[in-house]
Order: structure tokens, then C-alpha cells, then sequence
């Protein structure tokens, strides 16, 4: 009975990982299909912080690169948010590697993805990136633009 329930949970968190990875990729490809006349660059971001601040968090643009992406505009896509082209790629290979794990009821790269050193060296890439798309922000944009980008307009 409790081999059973394992065995469900651990495809119940499976499928919902595969849902999570289309999720992702399928949400810009229909933004995608949208942005035949490239309007996106000026549409306002639907992050709450960006909404409420003006400044970008971490992970914004990471929607737009990935819609720049499918357009096969890989530069400007890497100018929206450099991890977007890696989000297409990592979400692929969950999608894969789950499908996998379900057929072969067995997990693969179990000790790369609770490896807690790769997750400090990825969050330190993230910070530092992060760090220098604000100063790049702040340079280019006068305080009256970065207003004009909030909800406080």
C-alpha cells in the first residue's frame, strides 16, 4: 500500500512538473503569435514589483526574451533577459527527462538538480546578473521615466 502511494505521488509531482514546463513555454508562444507587429517592446510588464516600483526584479523580461526567441531574434532576446533562451532549453529537457522518469519509474540527475553548491553558484550568477541590469536601468532612465513605468504615473 505505501509502495502503491509512493509511486503515485511520484507521478502525480512528475505531471506537474511536465504542466509547469509547458506552462512556461506555451504561455509566450501564444504571446508569440500576438506580437505580429513587434509591439511588445513597449508594453508594460506584468510584474508587481516592475508595476509597483518601476525597477525590474530578477526574472523580468524573461517572457519577453522568450517571445524574441521563437521569433528566431536570439540577440534581442538575449537583451530582454540572458536566461530566457536557457529557460526554453532547461523546460524542454524537464519535459523530456519527466516523461522519461515516468516510463522507467526511476530518477536521473537526482544529485545535479539538490546539488546545494550548483544552486549557490547559480544564485550568485543570478545576483550579480541582476546587480547589473539595474545599474544599466539607472543609467538609462531619468527618475520621471522609471515612474512612468509604474502604477504611479
Amino acid at each position: 500500500m505505501l509502495i502503491d502511494y509512493t509511486i503515485k505521488n511520484f507521478v502525480l509531482n512528475r505531471i506537474l512538473g511536465i504542466t509547469g514546463a509547458a506552462l512556461t513555454l506555451v504561455i509566450p508562444f501564444f504571446l508569440w503569435l500576438q506580437n505580429t507587429n513587434h509591439s511588445l517592446d513597449n508594453e508594460q510588464s506584468f510584474c508587481p514589483l516592475k508595476a509597483t516600483t518601476g525597477f525590474p526584479c530578477p526574472s523580468c523580461g524573461i517572457t519577453k526574451s522568450i517571445v524574441y526567441f521563437y521569433d528566431g531574434n536570439l540577440w534581442k532576446s538575449l537583451s530582454f533577459h540572458l536566461f530566457g533562451p536557457l529557460v526554453v532549453g532547461f523546460c524542454i529537457f524537464i519535459i523530456v527527462l519527466f516523461l522519461v522518469e515516468i516510463k522507467t519509474k526511476k530518477t536521473y540527475f537526482r544529485d545535479w538538480f539538490y546539488n546545494r553548491k550548483l544552486a549557490y553558484y547559480l544564485a550568485a550568477f543570478l545576483i550579480g546578473y541582476h546587480i547589473i541590469r539595474l545599474i544599466l536601468f539607472i543609467q538609462e532612465y531619468s527618475w520621471d521615466e522609471i515612474v512612468q513605468q509604474s502604477i504611479w504615473k
